[in-house]
């Protein structure tokens, strides 16, 4: 029988508060509200200028002590309905803040497997991961499936944490005292938020863990559609990965795999541009481009694309593995 240390037997007993964003969410916040275990101390229903009233509908229809409904003025969008639910939050004892969504799409049952990693210290933060199994994709539609994976490439290259899939998933759990390290008027408040939060948690070098877990899809309307958020998460994560880039390879620290992105690069365009103006010299010319031409323009490309290898190696080990938030007594 394995032994359970008095660490654990502490962190167990964390105090947890829920943050639910919610735009029209009143078909299915009531159901969520209800499938809150007693191991949730406070929950924040965050009525974002709701069309249909949600946070009026939550107040109307729940008698449970530890709900607050926060209402907003101005509708700010998932990002900073979560930020305002995030404060109210750290104005509380809670360790533990979970972010939940009200479409009923996220089981409140996972929680405590959600906060394990935290509670054992073995992360600051963790998200719901739901491609971890295979055949765990069967129930995701197609567009949200393609969406996803192209989604979570760009936010491996921003954010740096390159063993995170699944970056879009709102289901997350974080500890008080990373929470406190972020400057929470800098994340972004749109659908961008989680990517642009998982940029932020490496910032501060904070360890970021996976969870599987199982969506459930049913009549539910998503609020993020791909094709149009699209420009929105390409710009964002471009930003962010030459941000991250730059603050980590030259100004926080210069190295080997500073040498090899600068090199790596320099290497790869001058082959590039050579090889493309040879060839265009000659099919301009008709004289065709001599064998050590093409060679030699391969060969930049070659040790060029190396080096970038190289470098990205370099950065895949460069994740946080200590978390920073101190162990709770």
């Amino acid at each position: 029988m394995a032994k359970t240390t008095s660490t654990q037997l502490k962190s167990n007993k964390s105090k947890i508060a829920v943050v639910i964003p919610c735009y029209r969410e009143t078909d299915h916040i009531l159901d969520v509200l209800a499938a809150m275990g007693p191991e949730i101390t406070s929950i924040f229903v965050v009525d974002d200028t709701c069309p249909d009233g949600t946070g009026e509908f939550v107040q109307s229809n729940t008698k449970d002590k530890r709900i607050k409904v926060i209402r907003h003025e101005k509708n700010l969008g998932v990002g900073g309905a979560t930020l305002t639910g995030y404060k109210a939050a750290l104005e509380t004892d809670a360790e533990i803040i979970v972010k939940v969504d009200g479409d009923g799409q996220m089981d409140p049952a996972l929680i405590r497997t959600l906060v394990h990693p935290i509670q054992a210290h073995e992360a600051d933060y963790t998200k719901g991961n739901r491609l971890h199994r295979r055949g765990a994709t069967k129930s995701m539609p197609f567009i949200r499936l393609l969406g996803n994976m192209g989604l979570t490439l760009m936010s491996k290259f921003s954010s740096g944490y390159w063993d995170i899939m699944d970056p879009t998933n709102g289901f997350t759990a974080i500890h008080r005292d990373a929470l406190k390290e972020l400057p929470l008027d800098d994340i972004a408040y749109n659908f961008f938020f989680e990517s642009d939060l998982l940029y932020h948690l490496l910032e501060i070098d904070a360890v970021v863990r996976d969870v599987p877990m199982r969506a459930k899809y049913g009549e539910e309307t998503s609020h993020l559609i791909v094709h149009h958020v699209f420009g929105l998460f390409l710009c964002g994560h471009i930003k962010n990965g030459w941000r991250r880039i730059v603050d980590t390879y030259f100004v926080r620290d210069f190295g080997i795999a500073s040498v090899n992105l600068i090199l790596g690069s320099l290497l790869v365009l001058i082959g590039a541009v050579y090889g493309g103006f040879r060839w265009w010299q000659s099919i301009s010319t008709g004289i065709p481009a001599t064998a050590g031409t093409a060679i030699l323009s391969a060969m930049l490309i070659i040790v060029g694309t190396q080096l970038l290898l190289a470098f990205i190696n370099h950065d895949i080990r460069r994740v946080p593995t200590q978390p920073i938030h101190e162990i709770d007594e």
